[in-house]
């Protein structure tokens, strides 16, 4: 979500205030920094009442930042108990990439803790402190944005904690600051031998006066001794059955809701019955809700059987009717016009009009379901105090702004406690907060009473948001010694940001997450030209894990390999020559081609392709090793990656954020699609939307740059390159182009 722009933000600011949340600024300056951290004692007081928790670790972990003691609480993002224990607020929710080890890092590194002492709890939802420094105003996690916009905040904040320390020491003992050392969690009088450790001088810590921004040094990266090592991670609840997910949550007296949504998009309640629903075991009540029909009972099952016996009738006057393929017939015959121009470099239509050759491809994408582990879930509170929200949180400013406009309390009244989340790939950043909405509307209906809103598999594939489908026409012009001289692309699909309060980030008619990576391409081309037209339709779409880089890495990546192949030329040197003065990119891609042994023979029938892409600021490049059989079918055997990050805080989590992106970028590559007939979704749960197997998942090899350029994020960057550089590996073994995802062969 980069491209939050100037007048975006704005916009942003001003319905967050409206709402009643004022905003961090900027946060230009390190002096600000503190004002946004917070002085000495500003951590949080709120109690968290939590009736019926089923165990004292869920307890803990559903209270977050406020369930953790402190007797020193130096800024927000740090507290330190009398028990040594070394409590980071983290303010991204933990969803499988690492946010609770990351960030936890950061702290433990300038902080010189051991890192058996660092607990990480959730951050409340607050956007004053705990606004995402990359999207302005807002709290909320995606984009890879976590460890880039926490970069320098969570170090201050570790370093300004033991400063503190330090000053406290060197009262308690009568020393001057400069012999004092820490390490390990413990603080040294160099001189005497005198030590302490951090719960021993909380107390007396407290009391220190917080030292200004400028009087406090942070590392030089030859000291980092947790920055860069594979420490290990801070949600490993989830191996040992502790860690507590929205599921998890058991409250007194709550019941659990199921909504029947319509069947196709755009459809509403004309009429129900529920006699039957109401009969069934365990119903407590139905109610109509803006969404549908919900029913409410004891337990999952009575609500679900319950919902199966409604009689709806369903106005469909407005609803969406057609078919993937007559959405793709459109978008095909949109692609052959001229749409809005999102790059424009020289003359395209000149250069491919004077080529000597000319080759063109028309490419086509499938809406894809997000299909994350845990399904949408959450549990809503709602009484004459306010509402509270257990939830594995990722928008907080969005959900909490659009919460209170929907029961008319003020921003503050609407409290969200983050838990784990299942897996997002984004999901859960709605900016419609539309299951939370659902669940709220079901809550007021039932005040006082917890409701836990469960969708199923099923629920989320019918009625949930997809990532968009479109269409690509690329043309590419060659002169007679094969030099590109034209790059003519058009890209046709449903525009995410539109009707979303990050709608004002379209320009002129471009929504820049349906072209980045195709507008943003670094090849040393002289013409190019981008357009894009934005089709409207019913169905809901939304970000899906590296956004427009879904496709676009797709298109560009296979159609520069087609073109070094009519040119007669290495698709790896024609890379490395018009990525002249972009030594990132050519880092990445030597070192992949290297380690996957460019050039070497395989075995007959198998291929090797290479793709390399930038998404989110970091640069990745894949080599994929493919096996083909005489009945055309083929397996990946093999994928090398190489990953340029900036500072790799955890090179085990890049790793594993690399082989889960080649994961999830496989699916669509090889099996998965949402389609459409007659308006209705065709598929359901995993039985018919096809992720990957494991016995589809190749070897992967990630190796890491050392650079010591700032941290950028890794969730997303592994995805989008793993498509073309198959694709392309196809493409060698057998000389057949693929056009359309998934890949059929």
């Amino acid at each position: 979500m980069r491209w939050i722009d100037s007048d975006t933000r704005k916009n942003l600011e001003k319905q967050f205030q409206e709402a009643g949340q004022s905003s961090l600024g900027s946060n230009s300056s390190r002096r600000n920094f503190l004002k946004v951290i917070g002085g000495v004692g500003a951590g949080l007081t709120l109690a968290i009442n939590s009736p019926g928790v089923v165990s004292k670790t869920a307890s803990r972990v559903m209270a977050g930042a406020e369930g953790a003691a402190e007797s020193f609480a130096p800024n927000a993002f740090v507290r330190i108990g009398a028990d040594n224990r070394v409590a980071v607020v983290i303010k991204h929710v933990e969803m499988g990439q690492g946010t609770y080890t990351g960030l936890a890092t950061l702290v433990a590194e300038e902080l010189d803790a051991d890192w058996n002492q660092i607990d990480s709890v959730g951050a409340p939802a607050d956007g004053k402190r705990y606004n995402n420094l990359n999207w302005g105003p807002m709290q909320g996690t995606g984009g890879s944005s976590a460890i880039a916009n926490s970069f320098q905040q969570m170090r201050m904040a570790g370093a300004t904690a033991k400063a503190m320390l330090v000053a406290a020491a060197a009262q308690s003992w009568s020393v001057p600051t400069a012999e004092i050392s820490v390490s390990k969690g413990v603080v040294r009088h160099d001189v005497s031998g005198r030590q302490a450790s951090f719960g021993d001088l909380a107390e007396l810590a407290a009391t220190q006066p917080v030292p200004d921004a400028e009087k406090v040094t942070l590392k030089d990266p030859t000291e980092f001794t947790h920055i860069g090592t594979s420490l290990p991670r801070k949600d490993l609840g989830k191996t040992d059955g502790t860690a507590v997910f929205t599921q998890d949550v058991q409250l007194d007296g709550m019941l659990t809701a199921l909504v029947a949504h319509a069947p196709r998009f755009g459809a509403t309640v004309k009429s129900f019955d529920a006699k039957a629903a109401k009969a069934s075991s365990g119903v407590v009540e139905v109610i109509e809700i803006p969404t549908g029909i919900a029913v409410i009972a004891q337990d999952y099952w009575s609500a679900k059987v319950a919902r199966d016996k409604l009689d709806i009738v369903w106005d469909e006057s407005q609803a969406m009717t057609r078919s993937s393929e007559q959405i793709m017939s459109e978008y095909r015959a949109q692609s052959k016009k001229e749409g809005s121009v999102a790059r424009n470099d020289g003359s395209a239509s000149d250069a491919l009009t004077s080529a000597d050759t000319v080759i063109a491809a028309t490419y086509e994408f499938p809406y894809l379901a997000h299909a994350a582990m845990e399904p949408m879930n959450c549990v809503a509170l709602v009484n004459k105090d306010g509402c509270e929200i257990w939830n594995g949180e990722q928008f907080q400013s969005i959900d909490q702004m659009n919460i209170s406009k929907l029961l008319g309390l003020p921003v503050e009244k609407v409290k969200l406690n983050m838990l784990f989340a299942g897996g997002s790939f984004g999901r859960r950043a709605n900016p419609d907060s539309d299951y939370l909405i659902e669940a709220v509307h079901i809550a007021k209906a039932k005040m006082g009473t917890p409701i836990k809103l469960v969708w199923s598999r099923e629920d989320d594939m019918h009625a949930g948001y997809f990532r968009p489908a479109y269409v690509h026409r690329v043309r590419g012009g060659l002169d007679a010694e094969g030099n590109i001289v034209g790059w003519e692309q058009h890209i046709v699909g449903q525009s995410i940001l539109t009707g979303t309060p990050f709608g004002q980030g379209i320009k002129n008619g471009v929504d820049h997450s349906s072209v980045e990576g195709a507008s943003t391409l670094p090849y040393a081309i002289p013409n190019i030209r981008v357009d894009v037209t934005s089709v409207e339709e019913k169905v809901p779409v939304l970000w899906w894990r590296s956004v427009g880089h879904t496709h676009t890495a797709y298109s560009t990546e296979t159609f520069i390999d087609e073109l070094a192949a009519k040119a007669g030329q290495d698709p790896v040197d024609l890379r490395m020559k018009l990525l002249d003065g972009h030594p990132r990119w050519q880092g990445v891609l030597k070192l992949a081609a290297d380690k996957a042994g460019w050039g070497k023979a395989l075995p007959k029938g198998w291929g090797r392709g290479i793709a390399v892409h930038e998404s989110f600021n970091s640069y990745v490049a894949q080599v994929a090793e493919v096996s083909v059989a005489e009945d055309g079918k083929f397996k990946v055997e093999r994928v090398v990656c190489a990953v340029d990050c900036g500072v790799p805080i955890n090179p085990d989590v890049i790793r594993a954020q690399m082989e889960g992106g080649i994961g999830f970028g496989l699916a669509p590559a090889l099996v998965s699609a949402i389609t459409f007939q007659e308006g209705k979704v065709v598929e359901s749960n995993f039985h018919n939307y096809q992720v990957l197997r494991i016995n589809q998942m190749p070897d992967v090899e990630v190796h890491i740059v050392p650079s010591t350029e700032p941290p950028t994020g890794v969730g997303e960057p592994g995805v989008p390159p793993i498509a073309p550089a198959v694709a392309n590996a196809l493409a060698a073994a057998t000389g057949k182009r693929y056009y359309s995802l998934p890949i059929k062969v």
